[in-house]
């Protein structure tokens, strides 16, 4: 696996040549100005929910890629009334096998709707089985109960959870959910966007490592050379 941070909770995930793009909200970041979205290739966009700061280049990358669409059921409905005919619809609980892996879509607890206040159903996270390899997407979301089944029921080597605080997760719920998860490799993800998600690094990561855990705060990526593997 190879993996490109796109800022905020938007990442590029490769996977044996397939390429899995999470909640593109690229153009309007001004911390990922340097990112060029036109140039951006996906065979996959995975959406969590539907708020503009994880879909606000969900239509016109999904309409130049052709790149199927994987959400819940009502925002599958969204993207088509937009044009875009490649979704694929899941909802709480289910999972499907696609060619680069399985993908399963769990709970998250926080609101869904889309920019235009259409509803977006429930917000998700996604578990990910590919390349011997699970990683726990968690989507925006406040600590939960559902995640010590997630730890119950997977091994799962990465896990990328909200950090910024104020709409998800702070620093002090991410570490136990973490430890709900039983992973010990976290990457960060909703944060320093703006100023209600601004995170002090250095303390963030200390409080991280006093629990025993490695947290990964990603560059924001040059594409495709600043991959890293997981």
């Amino acid at each position: 696996m190879k993996l490109n941070y796109l800022g905020h909770s938007s990442f590029l995930l490769e996977i044996e040549g397939k390429k899995i793009l999470f909640d593109p909200f690229i153009s309007p970041n001004e911390l990922a100005s340097h990112i060029k979205v036109e140039e951006i290739v996906c065979d996959y966009i995975l959406v969590s929910h539907g708020h503009g700061d994880h879909v606000a280049d969900l239509v016109p990358i999904a309409k130049r890629t052709n790149a199927k669409v994987v959400s819940s059921f009502e925002i599958i409905q969204w993207v088509e009334n937009k044009g875009i005919t490649n979704g694929h619809p899941m909802n709480l609980g289910g999972k499907w096998d696609f060619d680069f892996g399985t993908v399963k879509m769990e709970y998250a607890a926080h609101s869904n709707s889309l920019p235009d206040g259409t509803y977006g159903g429930t917000a998700s996270g996604f578990i990910i089985k590919a390349a011997g390899k699970t990683v726990y997407y968690a989507g925006d979301t406040a600590l939960n109960q559902e995640m010590k089944l997630i730890g119950e029921l997977n091994t799962i080597d990465y896990a990328f959870l909200p950090i910024g605080d104020n709409f998800t997760m702070g620093t002090d719920d991410a570490i136990i959910a973490a430890k709900y998860l039983n992973c010990k490799n976290i990457i960060g993800m909703h944060y320093d966007t703006f100023g209600f998600i601004k995170i002090d690094h250095e303390k963030t990561l200390k409080a991280f490592a006093d629990a025993g855990l490695n947290l990964h705060l990603l560059k924001i990526s040059d594409l495709p050379k600043d991959a890293i593997a997981l």
